[in-house]
């Protein structure tokens, strides 16, 4: 398989699946979504693979969401928003392997939701958690407010995703929403070490307990596809506009004065 956007390796049996655009703080587009999933298929059909991680190039970013600069209205892709996000936060929770996201930077807005729908998260003592949505006119409908609210709780969630604060490592794990923090030096180390672990015990036993897991929460996937279209219509408003207008006028939106 041929990708632009992402690099595919596997290492003693863990495939590392790396968005490679660090010059866009790891940002996804369309052809990036689609990549991961071709990648995460890959990986997660291969008797040689036990498991895969998720993570993100250079020392910046694991992931900040969908790419601004193919946002206008719509993103660049397929998708009903122009990114096939029901479709990547889908294949995450079927590959019937453990999937680890790696956060040694920002993890923020949908990189943030990739973090939080991931099996497991390693993050380093310099990763940065957060949600900017309602900051950008922007919301993710789906597993990134429904399934957090699982995850660090319902008031922690809405916390996330009303007041867009930052979170650093270790509070992240104090909330439940990262496993283990480490050193920054250290974490490849650790992210792999856990990966061979995983990789020793029962594949079947993990597919079956994965899938457990996510049958409580399988009725979100229908929230998500409801709400991607409320999403792409309000992408459609002067509201939503005004988010990325003032980030590429590097101002404070001003919502209130297009709320009909």
């Amino acid at each position: 398989m041929n990708f632009e956007d992402i690099l595919y390796e596997v290492r003693k049996g863990v495939a590392w699946i790396t968005i490679n655009r660090p010059d866009k703080m790891n940002a996804f587009r369309g052809q990036t979504c689609d990549e991961i999933i071709r990648a995460l298929n890959k990986a997660g059909y291969d008797k040689q693979v036990g498991a895969i991680v998720l993570a993100g190039a250079g020392d910046r970013a694991f992931c900040t969401g969908g790419d601004q600069s193919a946002h206008n209205g719509n993103y660049d892709g397929r998708g009903t928003i122009g990114l096939p996000m029901e479709e990547l936060h889908t294949a995450i929770r079927d590959v019937p392997k453990p999937v680890i996201a790696r956060v040694q930077g920002f993890a923020i807005g949908g990189g943030n939701v990739l973090a939080t729908i991931c099996d497991l998260t390693i993050c380093s003592d310099k990763a940065q958690f957060g949600q900017v949505g309602p900051k950008m006119g922007s919301v993710d409908p789906g597993y990134g407010t429904a399934f957090l609210a699982r995850v660090v709780g319902e008031k922690k969630a809405r916390e996330i995703w009303y007041l867009n604060r930052r979170y650093s490592g270790a509070e992240a794990v104090a909330m439940g929403l990262a496993n283990f923090c480490v050193p920054h030096d250290q974490l490849d180390a650790e992210v792999q070490k856990i990966g061979e672990e995983l990789c020793e015990r029962s594949p079947t036993a993990l597919a079956i307990a994965k899938r457990s897991f996510n049958a409580d929460t399988a009725h979100q996937a229908g929230i998500a596809g409801l709400g991607m279209y409320a999403l792409k219509l309000f992408y459609d408003t002067e509201e939503s506009r005004e988010g990325v207008a003032a980030l590429s006028e590097k101002r404070k939106p001003e919502f209130r004065k297009y709320v009909k």
